[in-house]
């Protein structure tokens, strides 16, 4: 069975960087890298695609973030509801 990194090369990094996956992006600069570990345009190619992989790890941290303080809000008016709803069953 032949290996996928036979076939890895700059360009098959890129194109997976400019599709958006920077882990398999980032595996293969790291490969080439221990191949040539002298070709400085590998090492600045994966430098970019870190700094990528930080920025979208953060947007998607401030995503999951929002989405939690719009469940937080949620969750406190249905519990002002029930509490509601509760004081108005009492007084019947």
């Amino acid at each position: 069975m032949i290996k996928d990194e036979v076939f890895y090369t700059k360009t098959m990094a890129k194109v997976f960087a400019d599709q958006g996956n920077l882990e398999k992006a980032a595996e293969i600069y790291k490969y080439l890298l221990r191949r040539e570990p002298q070709r400085h345009d590998l090492i600045d190619a994966l430098s970019d695609i870190e700094k990528k992989s930080i920025q979208t790890g953060n947007r998607e941290l401030e995503e999951i973030f929002a989405k939690w303080v719009d469940l937080l809000i949620k969750y406190n008016g249905i519990q002002k509801l029930k509490e509601l709803q509760r004081c108005l069953t009492e007084g019947s």
